[in-house]
């Protein structure tokens, strides 16, 4: 094995390297033993010149380094087949029925910048990392090896991109242009757009929890919003809900979700509306002065995308998480249940809880924790890496 370009970090620098986080800053560099290329495979050793682990180098990055191994490798098809193997044995060892799912989640599977998403034949990439772009034909080669999928799209189309020095890339890598496919999910079919879609196509996070939360459904008045292609609504749906009203601001993903409930046979049980979720909340808990709102909802499901992307913005987003927690409360019956997630990084499980429980006090509601909900996992939380963990979720039942 070639003698590798090394990157020395300061004094004092590598205990987080050495725990399992994959990034190095900039800022933690006490020098470069050569000129390096940006997008090669470097070593990283601690001030005392003792290994730490080897990654790819971007000077263009805030991420200088991002560690794949804590030993000497070589990054051929080989090394990725080797890792999509041993991220997949973990998909099928935790969703074993599951048929689409993701199959590299990052840092999470030790691939920092890769994502594969698989939508049950056909297989989705994005990369947002220089390192992983310069290696795509092995990575291709290495999935077409373990999935022998119909088609390999890329949807490289992240901001973060731009801070690696990279542009947006959409392309067929394998295959046959495929734009929408059914994908199955606990066993309800869902149209998915894997060119337009949010993500690579849909959130397959939330795929456990669609499951877990439709039991409290039954017999009930739903209400989803923030509803996409209809993933907690149908399945409230069919887990014996009496009625379930879904709300999305996209008009083509209510019309989406419409067809997905006809083809599920749960149309009847379902009916739809393109808004926008925080007028519906306040025109529907607006009253007169003296007056008081009626609850009729037996279920409330609060699934809104992620309101912060920054730290700077995390004020802003919880105003934003009150405000539709406080009117939800309004809505839901003596004995009701709110089912609520945030998927921001920056706000904190705590964090969440406490602005819904400031809610709740605001409108003099008492709540019961019934569940407490993570990510999906084909979406693994590594604990030494926070980055790795985003949703959260509650069930709480009001009380009085």
């Amino acid at each position: 094995m070639e003698t590798l370009p090394t990157v020395l970090l300061k004094p004092g620098e590598a205990d987080r390297i050495v725990a399992g986080h994959p990034w190095v800053y900039a800022n933690e560099i006490q020098r470069l033993t050569q000129q390096i290329t940006d997008g090669e495979l470097v070593q990283v050793k601690d001030s005392r010149q003792r290994l730490l682990g080897v990654g790819f180098f971007n000077s263009k990055s805030k991420i200088y380094v991002r560690v794949l191994s804590p030993e000497r490798i070589e990054t051929g098809e080989q090394f990725f087949e080797d890792r999509i193997r041993a991220a997949l044995a973990i998909r099928q060892k935790y969703l074993p029925h599951a048929g689409s799912f993701r199959v590299i989640n990052a840092e999470s599977d030790f691939l920092s910048g890769l994502i594969v998403d698989k939508y049950e034949d056909v297989l989705v990439v994005q990369i947002s990392s220089l390192g992983m772009d310069k290696r795509k034909p092995q990575i291709v080669a290495a999935l077409q090896k373990v999935f022998s999928p119909r088609a390999i799209l890329e949807r490289s189309d992240v901001a973060s991109r731009k801070f690696e020095g990279l542009t947006e890339s959409n392309e067929v890598l394998f295959g046959e242009p495929v734009q929408k496919v059914s994908v199955n999910l606990n066993g309800l079919k869902f149209e998915t757009d894997l060119v337009a879609g949010h993500k690579t196509g849909m959130y397959l996070d939330q795929q456990v929890n669609y499951q877990a939360v439709s039991p409290f459904a039954k017999g009930g008045q739903v209400l989803d919003c923030f509803s996409f292609l209809g993933g907690f609504g149908l399945h409230a749906a069919r887990a014996g809900a009496a009625h379930v009203h879904l709300l999305d601001q996209s008009a083509d993903a209510i019309e989406a979700s419409k067809r997905n409930a006809t083809t599920n046979g749960l149309a009847d049980k379902c009916s739809f509306e393109a808004i926008n979720v925080f007028d519906w909340l306040k025109a529907n808990t607006a009253v007169k002065p003296h007056e008081k709102v009626i609850p009729r909802f037996d279920l409330i499901i609060l699934d809104p995308p992620s309101f912060t992307r920054n730290r700077a913005s995390v004020p802003d987003a919880l105003r934003g998480y009150k405000e539709i927690h406080l009117r939800a409360l309004k809505l839901l019956k003596v004995g009701g249940t709110l089912a609520t997630f945030c998927c921001s990084h920056h706000v904190s499980t705590e964090l969440f809880q406490d602005t819904l429980l400031s809610a709740a006090f605001d409108t003099r509601r008492v709540l019961r924790r019934v569940a407490t909900y993570s990510q999906s996992p084909d979406h693994p939380v590594i604990p030494m890496i926070p980055e790795t963990e985003y949703l959260k979720g509650f069930a709480l039942e009001v009380v009085r």
